[in-house]
């Protein structure tokens, strides 16, 4: 990859796909009421705000010195992220969220082509700085799309489609312009 064309292009999508993943977190949560973040389908499962938590606190532990230190911190209580306690309120969970997500593209933006093959170690297993981000890509999407789906259950007929909505695929095409989709 060093003094290829692959290296700028594979950083350039990797942020824009982390941008969308977290766009459609965000755009899944507003459409659910605060008590809906804390809801529950069952004893078993996670909450919006376990899952935000969750990935939080991954986020906190992998993106800190990315490129120097294990991406699991000593200091990371990960059992913990899946317990809620009297601190975790809409507002502190979003908080955590939005710093988690400050790290990752502060972590990302600063990485230059030839990094991509460096290695760097994730609870103690040694990865390629490319692999690291597929591997956190890939994680994150896993709970983006159960965020996306509980908060579709919550908000029920209130739910606004986050793509294409059902039956309506016929009005969106690939645009010879360059965009993605347009509505026709």
């Amino acid at each position: 990859m060093p003094g290829s064309d692959v290296g700028p292009s594979y950083l350039q999508d990797a942020v824009l796909q982390f941008r969308k993943y977290k766009g459609l977190a965000d755009k899944a949560i507003a459409q659910v009421g605060d008590a809906d973040l804390f809801r529950v389908p069952d004893p078993e499962s996670n909450s919006i705000a376990v899952i935000l938590k969750h990935i939080s606190g991954n986020m906190r532990s992998r993106w800190t010195d990315f490129l120097t230190t294990d991406g699991e911190k000593p200091d990371r209580d990960r059992d913990a992220e899946f317990e809620l306690d009297g601190e975790d309120s809409k507002v502190r969970v979003m908080e955590r969220w939005e710093a988690g997500w400050k790290l990752l593209f502060q972590s990302i933006e600063a990485l230059s082509p030839d990094d991509l093959v460096r290695t760097v170690a994730i609870r103690g297993e040694p990865h390629t700085v490319l692999q690291a981000l597929q591997r956190q890509l890939t994680h994150y999407a896993y709970h983006i799309g159960q965020i996306v789906y509980m908060a579709r259950h919550f908000a029920g007929p209130r739910w606004k489609s986050l793509s294409i909505p059902r039956g309506k695929s016929r009005e969106f095409d690939v645009a010879r312009d360059g965009k993605p989709y347009v509505l026709r």
